[in-house]
């Protein structure tokens, strides 16, 4: 009798916490006129608080939460961007992420060169940056200014290349803020084509939106966060509810 076996792992977040020390001082100066009693002048920000999660391969999870909650932060400790003050997080496979405007993007150089910067930053060798190329700039519809610096683009233009990329280096994990909020509708659409794509071939995506339409749509589960805090961890109608009632509390 043959069985099915499960399907693995590829994200696990254990015993997670951050930490960010909030300074009070309002200026430099203060600082350095106060630099003695510079402790009594910061407050410490927990902005996760004991997050245990495990992501399964496959699945397309919705990280909700109103403004300060932790979602995005949890993001970023996933993709590596950040390290937690303690806990850890263990992945599996190649992971492309889509989080704050810019990010992995040098201003001074070209469309071009940031093409081939962030695919060898995750992973691509120049022939295969070389392969992809011409795909990414067609799928980001800036060819036009690619040989520009990217300092000069909009964040419109910042996103199309971004996601391009992102999709483009064959990720088994992408994670996706609310980037994606800034890009015009059809290219949104377009986006969301692509990532509905990524679920038919199995790969595992890691939301983050304010569009509850969104995330019913795309997410098989959903995890809400309040005050650093995981309040629901489930199916995603409920975890709709969930959040509409977390904001109350805030």
């Amino acid at each position: 009798m043959s069985t099915v076996s499960a399907a693995p792992d590829v994200i696990h977040i254990n015993d997670v916490s951050k930490r960010f020390v909030i300074r009070k001082d309002k200026s430099l100066k203060e600082r350095i006129v106060n630099f003695r009693r510079s402790n009594m002048h910061k407050d410490d920000f927990w902005a996760l608080r004991d997050v245990s999660i495990s992501i399964t391969a496959g699945t397309t999870i919705g990280l909700l939460g109103a403004n300060g909650s932790g979602k995005s932060t949890l993001l970023k400790v996933i993709g590596g961007i950040i390290e937690p003050s303690s806990g850890f997080v263990e992945r599996r496979g190649r992971l492309a992420a889509l989080l704050e405007l810019g990010a992995g993007f040098h201003p001074d150089l070209t469309g071009r060169e940031n093409v081939y910067l962030n695919a060898s930053i995750l992973g691509l060798s120049k022939q295969e940056t070389d392969e992809y190329f011409q795909s990414i700039v067609d799928f980001s519809e800036i060819s036009e200014f690619i040989d520009t610096q990217v300092k000069f683009y909009s964040s419109g233009m910042y996103v199309r290349l971004a996601f391009a990329i992102a999709v483009h280096v064959d990720p088994d994990i992408l994670l996706v803020d609310e980037v994606l909020a800034v890009g015009d509708e059809p290219f949104q659409e377009k986006c969301m084509a692509k990532i509905r794509e990524f679920q038919r071939e199995g790969r595992t995506i890691v939301f983050v939106s304010h569009a509850a339409s969104q995330i019913a749509e795309l997410c098989d589960r959903v995890v809400v966060l309040s005050h650093g805090n995981i309040i629901f961890d489930g199916e995603t109608e409920p975890g709709i509810a969930a959040l509409r009632d977390s904001f109350g509390s805030h």
